[in-house]
């Protein structure tokens, strides 16, 4: 059986931002790096680049999410986003873990836990193997092994399905959202405890992998939001994305918005409430200079304006409310992130002149994964050509009601 857009030729996703990006980021990176050599070691650019790092990866994260979420409910609606959300997915690996590596090769001027003596430290020492040279390298390649395994599977399956057809590649792939499910718990919640929470290894926090876990589902959903619409602007999903389909992420990332502030506030109850000095002083960093400010900021703009903006229902598929507040989304998850690495290199503020670094990393990170997104959305259908799910994605189930409920008000009268 053809698929119900084998007669039609799909045009392919153009855009030159990643380009302009790519370009204006390498050349603040390169100036940066080599300022921050002169100054530092490297130690700034490190830390702006694993800022980077972890953004994207957290959106990368989110879209993952989404895709497991599509197996395990055998969802109708998301038939026409999953195709992409398996290409931002599937940055993971190997992009995203070839950008890791400077992070690597810098680990020593990031984690400060890298130059204390185990003997000496009973935080150390109770961490180890992990928390070695060989421990680090070793623990993130397990991270991102899984990540490969997991994505390529889904990936492969769901483009197999494209020329076969066979209803047995959506029971694989319901087999590997299971057990994903479940890594991607773990290993996301050990990737931000290794990779952001060790940065000041001293403080404990039991609820930061579901903070982490919110805050990457919200980011990724703000990007999924942006390219549904860029990609139903050009023409290309327009077969599976009808207006309601929109309102149904914009219902998701009224969700993720609470549970984004809510993770983020019963963290800081918990910590204060308690007192002890070895869990607050994370906190008292962090009220210290601009990060109070920032701290401010993050209240109202993660918060405040996304909820109050999503919360009308007419809101949520009015474009021209939503892509602004999906910009917001992504500028505070970034300043959230920003707010959780930083002060660990600069406890009493973060030093304005090195804003430019920060900008350039975000920008040929953001550059260089939107062409490799770009090129891999070209190369195959934009959407499951023979997902069981994808008439209804459609509407022409919908339709076949709609049609018989008027003949059936014709035949009455």
């Amino acid at each position: 059986m053809s698929s119900p857009s084998s007669n039609q030729t799909t045009p392919a996703l153009k855009s030159a931002l990643p380009g302009a990006m790519l370009v204006i980021g390498a050349v603040l990176t390169v100036i940066g790096f080599v300022a921050s050599i002169k100054h530092n070691g490297g130690t700034e650019f490190g830390f702006a680049w694993l800022l980077a790092f972890v953004f994207y990866y957290s959106v990368a994260l989110g879209a993952l999410f989404l895709v497991l979420v599509h197996h395990l409910t055998d969802a109708g609606w998301s038939v026409g986003i999953r195709r992409f959300c398996e290409h931002l997915a599937s940055l993971l690996f190997p992009a995203l873990a070839v950008l890791f590596l400077p992070i690597g090769l810098l680990a020593p001027k990031i984690y400060s836990w890298l130059a204390e003596n185990p003997t000496t430290n009973n935080l150390i020492a109770a961490r180890q193997p992990v928390f070695s040279t060989v421990g680090f390298w070793v623990t993130s390649g397990i991270f991102f092994t899984v990540w490969w395994l997991l994505t390529s599977r889904l990936r492969s399956l769901s483009l197999q399905q494209d020329k076969t057809g066979a209803a047995e590649c959506t029971h694989k792939m319901r087999f590997h959202a299971g057990w994903g499910i479940v890594a991607f718990a773990l290993v996301l919640t050990f990737s931000a405890a290794l990779w952001m929470k060790s940065l000041q290894y001293q403080w404990f926090s039991a609820m930061y992998g579901v903070y982490f876990f919110a805050s990457s589902v919200w980011a990724g959903l703000a990007f999924v939001y942006v390219i549904a619409v860029a990609l139903l602007r050009q023409g290309i999903l327009t077969p599976v994305l009808k207006q309601n389909y929109f309102y149904f992420i914009g219902v998701l990332l009224l969700g993720f918005t609470l549970l984004s502030a809510y993770t983020e506030f019963a963290q800081y109850f918990v910590v204060w409430n308690a007192n002890v000095p070895e869990e607050t002083f994370w906190y008292l960093i962090r009220e210290q200079g601009g990060w109070w400010w920032l701290s401010m900021a993050l209240i109202v703009g993660k918060f405040f304006v996304p909820f109050f903006a999503l919360l009308p229902v007419h809101t949520k598929t009015n474009f021209k409310v939503l892509i602004p507040v999906c910009v917001l989304i992504a500028v505070m998850h970034f300043a959230d992130l920003a707010f959780n690495i930083l002060p660990a290199w600069h406890p009493g503020g973060h030093h304005v002149k090195w804003l430019f670094l920060h900008i350039g990393c975000l920008l040929f990170m953001g550059g260089l994964l939107g062409k490799i997104f770009i090129k891999k959305f070209n190369a195959h259908p934009p959407y499951p050509q023979r997902d069981p799910r994808l008439l209804e994605a459609m509407g022409v189930s919908q339709n076949i009601v709609n049609d018989l409920v008027e003949a059936n008000k014709a035949g009455a009268k």
